[in-house]
């Protein structure tokens, strides 16, 4: 997204108080499994016409949420102040994400320190002296443990705003492209970082086969693209759109970087072919009250602003389509931005697209977040409707380091998260559970856990039961979790009470460690 003036845009001021709520049930994560779908990827990823592919063949669908905040002043992801970063991580990949575009600015990765992180939280001690690159490993790094990729996003050069060009605010086009080469060669042989944003949100003069190479945005991306695919031939190269200056465009606004109309007519021509990705924003009134949203066709008038701008591109099986940035605050039935995201998510889900959602983060000012200002509860209407295109998962992750060997190219679980897996003592004849310690630290650890009705009819107000004897919960997602002693009982939220054949719920909890003896115990679940 963009800040200036005409959009009364000021998405990256974070929030320094009013941050200490409790914590609430978060929303339900309800799906219907796809075995295809849920088989674990193998990296890294490729292009196939419309489709992201993964090492094996299999159709990937990125479904990811932008954590922002290295690109700011803090130069280190926001909510730390109130959150440990593996917390955050596991509830993300609890929710059903896979991705997190991760925003960075060129000033940030040259900076000596980072702030607004309180170091005396959990696992946050791993972040104390670092710089915000090392910062970034950390975080990175742990994301794969996760089973979380990651998208960086050449988000601003200073830690201010978002510039029109690659190159401007006290920057240079060399001080852009030697910070993505200085990226490709630290995370090249990190699995887990699938690719490259280039440029977030070409504007104003920037251009799109006019061949300015002052202003022309296609051959900027193709040249650092192809600096990229040097080093990191794995990659895939993510290309935005502009706002205006493309010769024969048809229609005559869009977004900050919604604009891929010249992309069929000039392609970004890469050196490895299979690695390009473009990738449109798309937001809603919220953000700036457009004229289509004011037309007679509203919102019947959306698909064909839609196919013109990117997604004829996918049409015409010519590349996939990644919406790097849509989100607005509202996600009713009524509003207009409620109705427009309704929308969005549909066509996303009906095209199957690949997205990321802006923003994880409560403090962006326009949309605001999937976390509600907490930084703990989830919005749930805002994420009911996501919940709508989450039927996939992260690949599986294993603990490796940048420096360790080279690009496996199938990451398989590590020792640690098979030992991880926890199997039930009991179950419904209709229902199976089954949780997974998806991080664990030496204070704390997250567990992942899902009921799935594998009967032929409905199963009704279940109850899931278990034993923890050493471990204080302290957030949780999707269920209300009581205890008497060791003994825990978990009853779903209202709306989550029944579960159809074939459908999934998915829920968790962080907890902090008081002994060795902190794991799941005689995990069972009955339902009527």
């Amino acid at each position: 997204m963009q800040l200036e003036p005409e959009f009364s845009r000021k998405r990256s001021r974070w929030l320094w108080i009013g941050l200490f709520l409790a914590a609430a049930v978060l929303s339900l994560s309800l799906h219907r499994p796809n075995l295809a779908e849920a088989a674990a990827m193998q990296l890294p990823l490729s292009t196939k016409g419309a489709q992201i592919v993964d090492a094996s063949g299999q159709t990937v669908l990125l479904r990811g949420v932008n954590w922002f905040g290295i690109e700011t002043e803090t130069q280190v992801p926001h909510g730390l102040w109130i959150r440990d970063y593996k917390e955050m991580l596991a509830q993300i990949k609890g929710l059903g994400y896979n991705l997190i575009r991760l925003p960075y600015a060129v000033q940030s990765l040259r900076a000596a320190t980072i702030s607004g992180v309180d170091f005396t939280i959990g696992s946050n001690r791993d972040l104390q002296g670092k710089t915000p690159l090392e910062a970034m490993d950390v975080i990175i790094q742990e994301a794969q443990r996760q089973g979380l990729m990651i998208l960086l996003d050449s988000h601003r050069l200073n830690n201010q705003r978002i510039p029109e060009l690659w190159y401007g605010d006290g920057f240079t086009e060399a001080d852009w492209m030697d910070t993505w080469k200085l990226l490709a060669t630290r995370y090249q042989k990190q699995p887990n970082v699938i690719g490259a944003d280039l440029k977030n949100e070409p504007h104003g003069r920037a251009s799109w086969g006019t061949n300015d190479r002052a202003t022309d945005w296609r051959l900027a991306a193709e040249r650092a693209g192809n600096a990229v695919l040097a080093i990191a031939p794995h990659w895939l190269i993510v290309v935005e759109g502009v706002e205006r200056n493309v010769p024969g465009q048809k229609l005559a606004r869009h977004w900050q970087g919604g604009n891929l109309e010249g992309a069929g007519r000039y392609p970004v021509r890469l050196n490895k072919a299979h690695k390009l990705v473009y990738s449109p924003h798309e937001y809603g009134p919220g953000v700036y009250n457009q004229p289509w949203f004011s037309e007679a066709a509203f919102p019947k008038n959306l698909l064909n602003r839609w196919e013109i701008g990117f997604h004829y591109l996918a049409s015409r099986n010519i590349a996939p389509i990644l919406i790097g940035e849509f989100g607005g605050r509202q996600v009713d039935a009524s509003s207009k931005e409620g109705i427009w995201q309704r929308q969005l998510v549909s066509f996303i889900q009906q095209k199957k697209l690949n997205f990321a959602y802006w923003s994880w983060n409560p403090d962006s000012s326009d949309t605001g977040g999937i976390l509600q200002a907490d930084w703990r509860t989830v919005d749930q209407a805002k994420q009911r409707l996501l919940n709508q295109l989450l039927s996939v998962s992260g690949f599986v992750g294993n603990a490796r380091s940048i420096s360790q060997s080279a690009l496996p190219s199938s990451p398989t679980i590590s020792a640690a998260a098979r030992t991880a897996a926890i199997a039930p003592s009991s179950s419904d004849q209709q229902l199976q559970v089954q949780a997974t310690i998806q991080s664990d630290w030496q204070t704390g650890f997250c567990t992942a856990i899902q009921v799935t009705n594998h009967g032929s009819s409905s199963s009704r107000n279940w109850r899931l039961k278990f034993q923890m004897n050493q471990a204080t919960i302290r957030n949780s997602w999707n269920g209300t979790f009581s205890h008497q002693g060791s003994r825990y009982t978990v009853e779903p939220p209202e709306w989550g009470r029944v579960i159809e054949p074939n459908q999934s719920v998915a829920l968790g909890f962080c907890a902090a460690k008081r002994g060795a003896d902190y794991r799941l115990k005689k995990l069972a679940v009955s339902g009527l």
